[in-house]
């Protein structure tokens, strides 16, 4: 299997249930608004006046999207062409859905409501597989507008996962990430690349900027533990340093579930693929959470999960012809100009509603024995 993928784009090779963990792509959107009350409470910061600190929030809020991925190294599924999810967390003021809206290339697209402000973005990973590790890189554009006009706006960095045959599996995170919008301040923020020899790895250190390019704050930490902040411009400086004593906590990460799971999942991420009493009757027949070879695997059943994953990815060779006889999704459109998708409206009201006509049954619930038109 190896020696026949090097090189090769992941997302069309077809790999055994064994190297997925018990989630899909849309969830994984999701887990990025873990921490979503640091964009709460970057709003209001804004609305004090404070501008500097709703950066400062926002950039937090970048980097612990990163947070759940250390010890993670299955992939998630990747979702049917029209799969779909949603979160809905009135306690947290969040309302997030997502929607694989494109095959080839993959691409996922996902808007959240939140306490005065809005979230979006599309995603296409463009992955390599080296033999020893793999190189996934993200295209696509994340942007946070906020209910007073301020929007901001930033790229993922690179992620690579490491000794696939012999050594220690570790996932590492790279590159530079730039937070720029239509306000007074911008962040570039730089995820150190870990060495071999690095006895302190995930650093993250980034500056937050005015107009003029004067650094007006200095933010620092590991994208898997905490992120702290000091006034100035202290990059380029060791921890040790005076100014560090002086530094403040912007972001911790929440503590580690007391049972780990063969997932290494956080507590956040055992909780999306749950099915709450009631829930499913509400659901389109397109959630992830539906989704049965999924959740065969939650439940260990492997040679189910082997079986209904081969059926769904036979199912799945159909998703280019329709995309090519002018397939569309069912809750984004693409702008032409831009060619990125935004939620065009409608999911909410016909979840209110139960109307989900129109709703493809794409895991078809059919005996697998049975060939599939």
């Amino acid at each position: 299997m190896i020696k026949d993928n090097i090189g090769k784009d992941l997302t069309k090779v077809c790999l055994p249930v064994y190297f997925n963990e018990p989630l899909s792509s849309l969830q994984k959107c999701f887990e990025d608004l873990e921490y979503s009350y640091l964009i709460d409470q970057a709003y209001e910061w804004g609305g004090k006046g404070n501008s500097i600190m709703r950066m400062l929030n926002v950039a937090a809020f970048a980097i612990s999207g990163y947070a759940s991925t250390e010890g993670r190294h299955c992939k998630p599924f990747n979702p049917l062409l029209g799969e779909t999810y949603e979160a809905d967390y009135p306690d947290r003021g969040l309302r997030f859905f997502s929607e694989k809206v494109s095959h080839h290339p993959m691409i996922v697209a996902c808007h959240c409501d939140g306490n005065g402000w809005k979230f979006w973005g599309d995603s296409n990973l463009k992955s390599k597989f080296w033999g020893r590790s793999i190189q996934l890189d993200p295209v696509g554009v994340l942007t946070l507008k906020f209910d007073d006009g301020e929007t901001f706006q930033w790229s993922k960095v690179t992620t690579s996962i490491y000794n696939l045959i012999l050594g220690k599996l570790y996932c590492d995170h790279y590159g530079t990430m730039r937070i720029q919008g239509n306000g007074e301040y911008s962040c570039k923020i730089k995820f150190k690349e870990q060495s071999i020899i690095d006895r302190n790895p995930h650093q993250v250190q980034g500056v937050v900027q005015d107009r003029n390019g004067k650094t007006v704050a200095t933010i620092f930490g590991k994208w898997d533990e905490s992120v702290h902040y000091v006034y100035g411009d202290f990059s380029g400086k060791g921890k040790g340093s005076e100014p560090f004593s002086e530094a403040r906590l912007l972001w911790k990460r929440a503590k580690p579930s007391r049972f780990p799971t063969r997932y290494n999942l956080t507590r956040f991420a055992i909780t999306m693929n749950e099915l709450t009493p009631g829930l499913k009757e509400k659901l389109p027949p397109t959630d992830s959470r539906l989704r049965p070879d999924q959740r065969c695997l939650e439940n260990g059943e492997y040679e189910m999960a082997n079986a209904e994953k081969l059926r769904l990815e036979q199912r799945q060779r159909q998703a280019r012809k329709m995309q090519e006889r002018g397939w569309k999704p069912r809750w984004f459109a693409k702008d032409k100009d831009s060619d990125t998708y935004h939620y065009i409206g409608g999911y909410w009201e016909a979840r209110e509603q139960g109307n989900w006509e129109g709703c493809p049954d794409i895991f078809g619930q059919v005996p697998t024995d049975q060939t599939i038109d």
